[in-house]
């Protein structure tokens, strides 16, 4: 399989059945986030900014997404936010990340973020890898950070300065 055809488009409230499902998948590896459960639309729409939300579609299909959550709303962190990214297991391997992270990059910057932020658990070898792929560099390890049924948890965190905003 290869990531040929793959389209981007932006992120609707339509999506949501289908993004939902591809972040159970992320939360059933045990290693993809501290949540649970699915959030609502409600919830997931409130915390997530609104201009920087990406599905893929591959023969309309939606196979991956991203989306930006800030991490403050206070004006001088405003260009400041923490990255999300799931791909469905089918679709892993073939690049759809790295090309969904380059892709939302771009657009972040469009947007006048200067820094994009992310904290993952740091069994997950491969979403680290990916990140720092496309630029992140990893600035630390938070050590049991936070628990996940009855285990602690580290997390590698990492960030992404943008060469073109914010470099007065």
């Amino acid at each position: 399989m290869s990531a040929t055809g793959i389209e981007f488009r932006k992120l609707t409230h339509l999506d949501w059945e289908d993004i939902s499902q591809i972040y159970k998948e992320g939360l059933s590896t045990g290693i993809a986030s501290f949540e649970t459960g699915i959030p609502s639309w409600r919830q997931w729409d409130k915390a997530h900014d609104d201009q920087c939300r990406l599905v893929v579609t591959l023969n309309g299909q939606i196979i991956a997404y991203s989306a930006l959550r800030k991490v403050s709303n206070r004006p001088q962190f405003s260009g400041v936010a923490e990255m999300r990214i799931y791909v469905s297991a089918a679709y892993r391997g073939i690049s759809i990340g790295t090309k969904l992270l380059e892709q939302t990059i771009r657009i972040s910057e469009s947007l006048g973020y200067w820094t994009l932020q992310v904290s993952i658990f740091k069994e997950n070898k491969i979403a680290i890898n990916l990140h720092k792929k496309v630029g992140f560099k990893e600035v630390g390890v938070c050590e049991k950070i936070a628990k996940r049924g009855n285990d602690w948890y580290d997390v590698v965190f990492l960030e992404r300065r943008s060469l073109v905003i914010g470099v007065d």
